[in-house]
């Protein structure tokens, strides 16, 4: 969630992480290894809440496991997360809709021929400050 008065984000996650690009470092925002799903394994299970202060500039990354797990490439390799965090630090000087962009187009031409394997879902904005 987000209060746009005080400007705090929060944050809980299953699994996957939330990045946060700030002065061109990305901070990761680790997520609980237990899923949203209510199983007898994570009844008594409370995910962490993990708030921030949101700084002009901050871009804010959510995604599903389907861009990181994506086959493709001249191997036939998965993406990876490390792939990802290098392309959205390599592209902060764009505009997010341009972003959309080079994120699609990245993807496709990593995934080639290769079926899809799994949904994929980013999601980022950028705080622009008052």
């Amino acid at each position: 969630s987000y209060n746009r008065k005080t400007h705090l984000l929060q944050y809980a996650g299953a699994f996957n992480p939330m990045w946060l690009v700030r002065n061109k470092e990305l901070i990761e925002i680790k997520a609980d290894k237990f899923p949203i799903g209510n199983t007898k394994q994570n009844e008594n299970s409370k995910f962490k809440n993990h708030e921030m202060t949101l700084e002009k500039g901050d871009t804010v990354y959510v995604f599903s496991d389907g861009y990181c797990d994506q086959f493709g490439g001249p191997n036939g390799k998965k993406f990876k997360a490390s792939n990802l965090k290098h392309l959205l630090l390599n592209s902060q000087h764009l505009k997010i809709v341009e972003q959309f962009d080079l994120l699609n187009s990245t993807i496709e031409d990593w995934r080639g021929n290769h079926e899809q394997v799994d949904d994929i879902l980013v999601i980022g904005t950028r705080y622009m400050g008052n």
